[in-house]
């Protein structure tokens, strides 16, 4: 079939709407009909050369979630009409990493940047030649055929808009808080960069108790917005926010540091190490350009301190558990997801949605397809 999708033909580059041809699904494959992508920083990486990419064109979107609409041999847990959630990060549940807990960091994941299918070939094409799928998914296609180890099955009950954000932004941020940041009651917590990673690092660790939940954003749009949800606090910048965190505890420091920058540095992630006391946890949840290297920090003060700087993708959940947990939580009224969506766009505004996020107009913005 022949469908539109918004791809980059280089790098770095603008989303360019192109036609695509899209082939029958394989074995433990299903076509979609994604009907909402989230617009999260990582395509944008992609787009200025921050992250590394193996085939042009490549479909943008890791976050989205539609309709299946037919399904190839040997698929058992998908069925059309399901509606499913895009999982940027796959689940065969049988390599070592997953069998052991870490589905988040499933061997199939090695095809994520290579934007193939598992078995390394592709099913979109453009002008006769092969087309790679961000992180296998490829959400700003209206069609995708894909891996049904990327995908969960949610509730009919939930909005397409939203449920989209459960496919990387809801669960990487509250799982840096949860899993990455091991936020307890009473804590003090400082976010740093409160998009739509951070600003879900922020819901949780209010809901896990903390008592202090410090905002960290230049953005005062952002500020106010995570005031709304769980933020005690706000502040321009992580020196404030760290001297903040040492006046309520007795000139320690903050219990943990998450840093969900959109463009990530090593000077960052010093800061958050700086703003941390004794035993404390700095979670790197954000990504920068992934030929740097080093961190400024005092490596005196890392040991004598007992500090601990943890990386985390995908909020270090196994990813259809916390798609299908976080998604149950929506719906009994426990986790904001509408709140997180500040517009939505048409396809053939993507590049205007980047330059809202840009501008931090948007903790996330969202394409419609076929709106």
């Amino acid at each position: 079939m022949r469908t539109r999708a918004a791809a980059l033909l280089e790098q770095p580059g603008k989303w360019q709407v192109i036609d695509i041809d899209v082939d029958e699904p394989a074995e433990h494959e299903v076509l979609v009909r994604f009907v909402a992508a989230g617009l999260c920083h990582s395509d944008d990486h992609a787009a200025t050369g921050d992250m590394p990419v193996g085939k042009f064109p490549l479909i943008g979107g890791h976050e989205g979630a539609g309709v299946v609409e037919a399904v190839g041999p040997g698929v058992r847990a998908l069925a059309v009409g399901d509606h499913v959630v895009a999982q940027f990060v796959p689940s065969c549940g049988r390599c070592r990493a997953c069998t052991s807990g870490g589905g988040n960091l499933c061997d199939l994941g090695m095809y994520a940047l290579a934007g193939s299918m598992p078995d390394g070939t592709f099913r979109a094409h453009h002008n006769g030649a092969d087309v790679g799928q961000m992180t296998m998914v490829g959400t700003f296609a209206e069609h995708a055929v894909v891996s049904e180890y990327s995908l969960t099955k949610i509730s009919p009950d939930i909005p397409f808009q939203v449920a989209a954000l459960l496919s990387c932004g809801v669960p990487t941020g509250w799982g840096s808080a949860e899993y990455g940041a091991e936020v307890k009651a009473g804590d003090t917590v400082i976010v740093m960069g409160t998009g739509g990673v951070g600003m879900n690092a922020v819901q949780a660790a209010a809901a896990r108790g903390a008592a202090y939940v410090i905002a960290a954003d230049p953005v005062a749009f952002k500020r106010e917005q995570a005031l709304k949800l769980g933020a005690t606090h706000a502040f321009a910048s992580i020196d404030e926010a760290a001297d903040f965190a040492r006046s309520v505890t007795g000139g320690q420091g903050a219990s943990s540091a998450v840093v969900a920058v959109g463009v990530t540095t090593g000077e960052h992630v010093a800061q958050a190490v700086n703003a941390i006391g004794k035993f404390g946890i700095v979670v790197v949840t954000g990504i920068g350009n992934y030929l740097a290297e080093g961190l400024p920090i005092n490596l005196w003060l890392l040991s004598m301190m007992q500090k601990r700087i943890q990386g985390v993708i995908f909020g270090m959940g196994t990813p259809p558990f916390e798609i299908a947990r976080l998604a149950d939580m929506y719906l009994a009224g426990r986790l904001k997801l509408d709140e997180l969506v500040t517009t939505t766009y048409r396809l053939d505004e993507v590049n205007q949605a980047y330059a809202d996020m840009h501008a931090g107009r948007n903790i996330r913005g969202v394409i419609l397809h076929g709106g």
